[in-house]
């Protein structure tokens, strides 16, 4: 990272310029997330008692994949709203989105915050930030395929170790360690203390635990058909996918891991991509402004698109500003995919 990018970055003026939006709307969130929450779930209805690959399945499935896909993204918003707020809206989430699709908010709560962390961002103690474009290519694919067996695992992790972690002890510990974070990182360890708003957290778990538990138990009894597991499988899986392949595109991945990033060079590390509706449809509640986002993390992310446009109109000098910017997700991937294929090369 060259000193003019860490040193001249016009923070304060770009702060100066979005300061009156760091205010969360809760009604643009309670109706964006139950509005598509209960759309995602009507689809998943439809898909299910619709003859198989009709048109009206597979419009279905469809709908479904990318409204549960926006409504679990506001497990991102939860990990950064301010303490003590939006504590319904956390519950109600939980209850609908959360725990039907195994990932509780507490899976991110505290962990994602170390993301932002000035000595964290970027190494090796950071959950969410690998190197791609310093390692081989391959590494890219892996990532996305581990998106197959990501439902099953999460299902494994409080369907099966949650009951026996409390039989064996010196299992919970490594539970809480090593299964208990939304993070891309298979080296991250969860600290003991890392916990921000969900001090609860051992009721979102019993709470997966035994609607896993339910879910299987009605399949086996017949009370609910068998294909409903299957299509919450396949619909977790394109949400996984949806999301790794945003994941891919959010930084630009090139720290290797040996030392932190000041925040001017960390928001030169990420990836904006204003795009249109279908950049929405993939990188939804705002996460098309992922720079933005690292630059002020208080922004809610119904006003990034305004910070967005400030930021490009207002900034004296914006050049720094527009280096993030890409023109959509193939442009993103395609140019983290050729640095790495340069890196292995000149290995």
């Amino acid at each position: 990272m060259s000193d003019r990018s860490s040193v001249d970055f016009p923070l304060r003026e770009a702060y100066a310029l979005v300061s009156d939006l760091m205010t969360p709307d809760p009604r643009i969130y309670w109706a964006d997330f139950l509005f598509h929450i209960l759309l995602g779930w009507t689809g998943f209805i439809v898909t299910l008692q619709t003859t198989l690959f009709s048109i009206e399945q597979i419009l279905g499935f469809v709908i479904t994949v990318f409204t549960f896909y926006r409504s679990a993204i506001f497990v991102h918003e939860l990990a950064h709203l301010k303490k003590g707020t939006f504590q319904v809206f956390r519950w109600v989430w939980n209850l609908i989105c959360g725990i039907p699709m195994m990932i509780p908010s507490f899976m991110y709560d505290g962990v994602h915050n170390d993301h932002h962390k000035r000595d964290v961002y970027g190494t090796h103690l950071d959950g969410e930030y690998l190197p791609f474009a310093t390692q081989k290519p391959i590494e890219m694919v892996r990532y996305v395929l581990l998106s197959f067996i990501l439902p099953l695992l999460l299902v494994a992790r409080f369907l099966l170790l949650t009951p026996l972690s409390y039989l064996i002890p010196p299992l919970r510990k490594l539970v809480w360690q090593r299964a208990s974070s939304l993070t891309i990182n298979p080296q991250y360890i969860r600290a003991p203390n890392a916990i921000r708003n969900d001090h609860y957290w051992w009721l979102q778990e019993f709470a997966t635990f035994a609607f896993a538990a339910t879910v299987v138990g009605l399949v086996i009894v017949g009370l609910l058909p068998y294909q409903a597991l299957v299509l919450w499988y396949v619909t977790a899986v394109c949400v996984f996918i949806l999301n790794s392949l945003r994941t891919l595109a959010a930084h630009a991945y090139r720290n290797p891991g040996d030392h932190s990033l000041e925040l001017a060079e960390q928001y030169l590390d990420s990836i904006n991509i204003p795009g249109n509706f279908l950049t929405t449809l993939w990188a939804p509640v705002g996460l098309r402004f992922h720079a933005t986002h690292h630059l002020f993390m208080s922004l809610p992310y119904h006003n990034l698109g305004k910070a967005q446009q400030r930021l490009v109109n207002g900034l004296s000098d914006n050049s720094l500003y527009l280096k993030t910017i890409r023109k959509g997700l193939w442009d993103a991937l395609k140019r983290i995919w050729k640095e790495a294929s340069i890196a292995s090369i000149s290995r």
